[in-house]
């Protein structure tokens, strides 16, 4: 048997959450609540592990990265656009 958490159950859910619903590293999610990785990345596959409500499965995880891809690039190409509107609508004044 180990030694009981310094932190507190819905901590761990919620840094978990946190992890899942994130696009930053897991070693970055871990710094910024003062955690180490290594428990992070525990708490993530224990988490898993018991199945909790809220977690995705793999093909749902890799669909989620997918689509956040996806959307990081269509911003990207709503930018590119709208810089190019403004070029041309400077371009017409003149």
């Amino acid at each position: 048997m180990g030694r009981p958490s310094k932190h507190p159950e819905e901590f761990r859910r919620e840094a978990v959450e946190l992890y899942r619903s994130s696009d930053r590293p897991r070693c970055k999610i871990a710094e910024s609540l003062g955690i180490s990785d290594g428990s992070l990345a525990a708490w993530a596959k224990q988490a898993e592990a018991a199945n909790e409500p809220g977690a995705l499965d793999p093909g749902d995880r890799a669909e989620l990265a997918r689509l956040r891809k996806e959307n990081r690039d269509l911003r990207m190409d709503r930018e590119i656009l709208r810089k190019a509107a403004a070029y041309f609508a400077r371009e017409t004044i003149r």
